[in-house]
């Protein structure tokens, strides 16, 4: 089994040695429990995926934890929610650093919950799936052309343990709507709430319209947001918002719908090898959703505050991402096709003449091998590109 050295080992060590706790979410399988027994090997390991684990910490917390009092990992702490609320006690008593690392797998339930008892105690994590640059270098996988990452995805597990993706993406969603789903939301229509995510897998890099997608399900607009929420909760899609700020005219104020990892979207598309993608009228979509995931999981496995947008006014100019960060903007248009074109910067130049920032920066990534600078606009690889805005930050 392969192992792979993740970014935000570094980040987790370091806030160890500043906090009691440090709290470490993400969807299941990216790798947290891996992550905390690298940078804690001297930590004792509890799992509440145990049964007999977790009914002991639900029948006594308190003697649970005189037993767990110091350097512990918590593993999937979102079992036993009601435990944090004893754990600020042991922590008040030494408020050491380092004291526990918890892991959980459901993003606004766990965050409640952690940040109400545990606020100034804990330090919050994010772990998605691998970016790019944590598994490019590999021999087997560093050629592969972007068709072949998209349907692959970035789970660890299918690198580690070379499963091929159809499999891990069965067993991944399987695993999801009989446990996870459960968790968040008692989902009466199950095979409702199924058709609902493909529908989002189809609408992936595509403007959020709920009527359209509650229509075409079959449920009310009341429940697609419901079922959007849990989506989000569980680290399966997320939504980028339309930047506004300071702009003098019209834009487009729904966000856009996106899927933390482009393995799981191809296969609910049931998409399977390179082939089917290459005429696949979300192709260009999927290329899209690979760049805009990988950035935000740069972000995130460094605990940087960088906010990713899109823009686009009432006539159809689209950028389709902007990063706002310490250093500036930058406007982002992204094309799958591999030999450069002019109008590929159409919309950069529209749009950079609109806002007047004196850090903006414009990049075109795209998925031809030519490098080069136009009109102030940086033309990128996509691999290239994302390597380097890894290694920069």
């Amino acid at each position: 089994m392969e192992l792979f050295k993740r970014t935000q080992e570094a980040e987790v060590i370091r806030l160890m040695k500043l906090f009691p706790v440090v709290t470490i979410t993400g969807p299941r399988q990216s790798g947290k429990t891996t992550l905390v027994q690298t940078v804690a090997k001297d930590f004792r390991y509890v799992s509440f995926e145990n049964p007999d684990i977790r009914e002991n910490a639900q029948k006594d917390p308190r003697g649970f934890l005189r037993q767990y009092s110091d350097k512990t990992i918590f593993d999937e702490i979102q079992q036993v929610p009601e435990l944090v609320s004893y754990l600020q006690e042991v922590i008040d008593k030494e408020n050491r650093p380092g004291m526990f690392l918890l892991t959980g797998s459901q993003n606004l339930t766990l965050h409640v919950q952690v940040s109400q008892s545990l606020a100034g105690r804990t330090a919050m994590l994010r772990l998605l799936p691998f970016e790019y640059a944590e598994v490019q270098n590999q021999t087997a996988r560093k050629n592969w052309d972007f068709d072949h990452w998209i349907i692959n995805g970035f789970y660890p597990r299918v690198f580690s343990q070379g499963i091929p993706p159809s499999d891990f993406y069965q067993s991944y969603f399987e695993t999801y709507i009989q446990r996870d789903v459960r968790q968040i939301q008692n989902i009466q229509n199950l095979s409702g709430f199924i058709n609902f995510i493909r529908l989002c897998a189809g609408r992936t890099g595509q403007l959020l319209d709920l009527s359209s997608l509650a229509n075409d399900t079959g449920i009310s607009v009341n429940t697609a947001k419901g079922w959007l929420s849990v989506l989000e909760a569980s680290y399966i899609i997320f939504l980028l918002q339309p930047y506004y700020k300071n702009l003098n005219q019209r834009v487009i104020k729904s966000p856009k719908l996106y899927f933390y990892d482009t393995g799981l979207s191809s296969w609910l598309l049931k998409i399977t090898n390179p082939d089917q993608l290459q005429s696949h009228y979300l192709r260009g979509g999927l290329f899209e959703n690979l760049i805009i995931a990988d950035l935000l999981k740069q972000s995130a496995h460094r605990a940087q505050q960088d906010d990713l947008y899109f823009l686009r006014n009432s006539n159809g100019v689209e950028i389709d991402c902007l990063r706002e960060s310490t250093v500036g903007l930058e406007l982002i248009e992204i094309k799958s096709g591999q030999t450069f074109n002019q109008s590929f910067l159409s919309g950069l130049m529209k749009w950079s003449k609109t806002i007047q920032e004196p850090t903006l920066r414009k990049s075109l990534v795209y998925a031809g091998e030519q490098e080069t600078e136009q009109s102030g606009i940086l033309v990128s690889n996509w691999r290239k590109y994302l390597l380097n805005s890894a290694n920069n930050r």
